[in-house]
């Protein structure tokens, strides 16, 4: 019994059940009439007992099943059900979670696929002919890989660095890269049809955003005249410059982790540790990837500014449309911040170094990085590695941590006493004080997942492990983001939506990336293409028929050049380096342009067979399911027949009318109901 009457209607007792919520009985105060008692379930989530304090009303209890993954509390499935969600943090919130879970789902099959295309790598580990060959090459003297402290060193030296190589860049490389491209477009595609169902079922799937704030002006002013759509040739243009610019930014901090590498490696060849001079290109390596995540992370603040601003400029008409500006230019000098210094070592890193004694010098005095005999896909490898494991592991654990870090308590008007006294008012007090949020608190995590399948998808010929890094941070991600939300930030203001949004549109940009980038790390980065030239043109089994040697049998004396140099060698006047250039002139050799054609014309196969299987599958997966398409039928056909039904008993019947005979009144009569 609740021992008060009703606060809207005084003369009515209140029984045992709640007014609103039947079956509901409240445990504390109620918030709005605190002589009003509560019972032990949750006021939103009627079903659902918690097994511990609720984290915005912690004098709730809550019982074995999370509000958000109602299944058992150990085995929590990663995809999101999005019903409860919707329910107390609104459908914007609910979509994210649906759209993690979904993602992070068919991640795993991708992680999979990675993890064996991986494990097949190791077991070649020791058997690839190709550092077999590096590895028995102790006669082979190779170049000086620096000016000044750097000697000639032995070919065989680097036999286990040549391993690894091999291990990563093999034929199951071009296999897995056009896997990930269909596996991009898959992903999409069925996530429009879950999205299909998951706002059908709310009833919102053909909701519309702009319509909705105009009702909402009208209601709260019925003179509101609405914003007319306006451009500006002369602010567009200015925009563009600006962003330009900014790019211009991004590269320019690229160029100058390039220059640390350089001038790393030449500091570390004269370093008095034998290990910093041995390894001097592989620590230069790491040590960049690090620098580099430094300024991902401070870059990250800088864009957010910038990004801002522009919008400003822009002068956006709606709010939807200043967060859809927002996130292109947010997401593309992002974009430019995690992968220029990518970009130049998949692509420009030992292609424009020149060559011995015409090196290309930085300040005309440090010349640039060469690539490894064996490649240079290791490099991108050890860059990818460091940077992604450097962002899921302290990126996330800051942005756990920061919230803990309460605000200063703000000043109420109310006593410590007559806090102590009233639990309600203290719960309040403690929500109060949790993390404010603001609009890009739900932005935030987004931009982090998209930059995630950036890492996963685009640069994953290189390094198949991205998939996998990314499940296992995302089966994190989702419980992380849900105590965030629930225990260490003020809930947000609940906003409706139908869908993800802008961010769609740049997920299937990612996915078009992500076939040209592969493309041309397995055409230009990887070494498949050179040594399939060698095989079917200048190899064993071409020029001497034999058939009981591997075809790739003296490929990498093939791909060493040879330079004879004012200083000798120990084995006499030259030395070896990798390029395809004659020795006399150094000019270019016929198989260096046989391999340029073979690469250019393997990148556009490549990118049309996979554009076409992209297409192929976007047609042949529906974006909505025949469910939907089925509801959306029934609905047209129950209004007609309503609309029907109205007009015929709204006109006079009509002498020997033949629908006024034959049509029984009580079918007449039948309310329209909506399926």
């Amino acid at each position: 019994p609740w021992g008060c009457e009703h606060p809207l209607v005084p003369s009515t007792p209140w029984g045992c059940e709640h007014p609103l919520v039947p079956s509901t009985l409240w445990g504390c105060k109620h918030p709005l009439v605190p002589s009003i008692s509560w019972g032990c379930e949750h006021p939103l989530v009627l079903s659902t007992l918690w097994g511990c304090e609720h984290p915005l009303v912690p004098s709730i209890p809550w019982g074995c099943e999370h509000l958000l993954v109602p299944t058992s509390c150990g085995t929590q499935h990663p995809v999101v059900p999005a019903v409860p969600l919707r329910w107390y943090f609104g459908e914007k919130v609910a979509l994210y979670f649906a759209w993690l879970g979904w993602y992070t789902f068919l991640l795993g099959i991708a992680a999979a696929a990675g993890l064996l295309v991986f494990v097949a790598g190791i077991t070649v580990f020791n058997s690839s002919q190709l550092s077999k060959e590096i590895c028995e090459a102790k006669d082979t003297i190779m170049c000086p890989l620096c000016d000044q402290h750097c000697p000639y060193w032995r070919l065989s030296d680097t036999c286990t660095y040549a391993r690894v190589t091999h291990m990563i860049d093999n034929e199951g490389t071009v296999l897995f890269a056009m896997f990930m491209a269909i596996w991009a477009t898959v992903f999409l595609e069925l996530w429009k049809r879950q999205r299909a169902r998951v706002v059908t079922n709310w009833d919102l799937y053909r909701w519309d955003e702009e319509e909705e704030e105009l009702a909402l002006e009208l209601i709260n002013n019925l003179q509101h005249e609405p914003r007319q759509y306006q451009h500006s040739y002369f602010r567009s243009t200015i925009i563009l410059l600006l962003v330009l610019v900014m790019i211009a930014v991004l590269v320019g901090i690229a160029h100058a982790l390039v220059i640390y590498r350089v001038v790393a490696t030449a500091l570390f060849t004269q370093s008095s540790s034998g290990f910093l001079r041995e390894q001097a290109d592989t620590v230069a390596v790491m040590t960049g990837a690090v620098l580099h995540y430094i300024t991902i992370v401070i870059m990250s603040k800088v864009n957010r500014r910038v990004a801002l601003f522009l919008c400003d400029l822009e002068k956006p008409r709606t709010f939807s449309q200043r967060e859809s500006t927002f996130t292109v230019k947010i997401f593309t000098f992002q974009f430019f911040t995690n992968f220029s210094s990518l970009i130049y070592i998949a692509f420009f890193l030992g292609r424009i170094n020149g060559h011995p004694g015409n090196y290309v010098r930085i300040a005309g005095k440090w010349r640039l990085e060469e690539c490894h005999p064996s490649g240079c896909i290791t490099d991108l490898f050890i860059q990818m590695a460091i940077i992604m494991l450097l962002k899921q592991t302290i990126s996330n654990v800051m942005e756990y941590l920061n919230p803990w870090q309460r605000p200063k308590k703000r000043r109420m008007m109310l006593g410590e006493e007559e806090e102590a006294e009233d639990p309600c008012k203290r719960q309040w007090l403690s929500n109060y004080e949790l993390n404010e949020v603001n609009i890009f608190s739900l932005f935030d995590e987004f931009l982090e997942m998209v930059i995630q399948y950036s890492f996963t998808t685009i640069f994953v010929a290189a390094f198949p492990l991205a998939p996998l890094l990314a499940f296992c941070n995302n089966l994190f991600e989702i419980h992380l983001d849900a105590i965030k939300m629930m225990r260490l930030h003020r809930r947000m203001v609940p906003r409706k939506a139908n869908d993800i949004g802008i961010w769609l549109l740049v997920l299937e940009a990612i996915g078009i990336l992500a076939v040209i980038g592969n493309g041309l790390v397995i055409a230009i980065t990887s070494d498949f293409i050179p040594v399939l030239v060698y095989k079917y043109t200048y190899s064993p089994c071409v020029t001497e028929n034999s058939t009981g040697v591997d075809c790739s049998t003296g490929y990498i004396n093939h791909s060493l050049s040879t330079f004879r140099g004012p200083v000798p060698a120990p084995t006499g006047l030259c030395c070896r380096y990798r390029d395809y250039r004659n020795a006399d002139d150094y000019s270019y050799t016929v198989q260096f342009w046989h391999i340029f054609a073979a690469r250019l014309a393997f990148l556009i196969l490549f990118e049309h067979v996979a554009l076409c299987v992209k297409l192929i599958a976007a047609w042949y997966i529906p974006d909505v399911p025949l469910s939907v398409k089925n509801t959306f039928l029934g609905r047209k056909h129950s209004d007609l027949l309503c609309s029907r039904r109205r007009n015929t008993d709204g006109a006079p019947s009509q002498p020997g009318s033949a629908v006024g005979a034959e049509e029984p009144r009580q079918q007449r009569n039948r309310p329209c109901v909506r399926v």
